[in-house]
């Protein structure tokens, strides 16, 4: 939720005055949402982190050069470094990041899922965020900035969340979860 605010107040304030002044408001809101996720939850949450520390230099090189094509390559950018620390789990660590992620939650039991099945789940996501960085590239450079930051804001968000739900569907249907059954007393 607290990564979410950021980005609708850029979009409001885009369309209420323009990219620039859109932008001065996301590098205020986003390490305020930051630290309110911190305060609320107790815990850094460092993927909200990175993403915010990756903001300044690309935001920063828009407004001094007065230029946005500098901001569409810190999307890119985000996805391809998750993607080479998602490739590089496999090889580095005793799991790979997808099921320590998961394992963190403590939701699921996942030593029912085979660590190859592991490895094939962390190269799908690797997959899926270089191809998230190329339409994002895509969509920067060939529509206008208006479309880019809609899709940026809303398009972007929802095949993230369509592939997240398609990801759970398919560690769900590896694994053995007990059903809670009623009490008849």
């Amino acid at each position: 939720m607290f990564e979410f605010i950021p980005l609708i107040l850029f979009f409001a304030a885009f369309v209420w005055k323009d990219f620039f002044f859109a932008l001065v408001v996301l590098m205020i809101a986003a390490p305020a949402g930051l630290l309110a996720k911190y305060f609320v939850k107790k815990k850094l949450d460092k993927m909200f982190m990175w993403s915010t520390i990756l903001l300044f230099p690309f935001a920063g090189a828009s407004l001094y050069f007065r230029n946005p094509e500098f901001l569409f390559w810190k999307p890119t950018v985000y996805y391809w470094v998750i993607s080479i620390v998602l490739t590089g789990s496999v090889w580095i660590g005793e799991k790979p990041v997808i099921r320590r992620l998961i394992d963190m939650s403590g939701e699921l039991p996942t030593d029912q899922i085979t660590d190859s099945q592991w490895r094939g789940l962390s190269f799908v996501w690797a997959v899926f965020f270089i191809a998230m960085g190329v339409l994002n590239l895509y969509i920067a450079f060939n529509y206008s900035l208006d479309f880019w930051i809609k899709f940026k804001v809303f398009g972007l968000m929802a095949i993230t969340m369509l592939f997240i739900f398609s990801q759970v569907f398919w560690i769900a249907s590896k694994m053995d979860i007990p059903e809670e059954s009623e009490d008849q007393n």
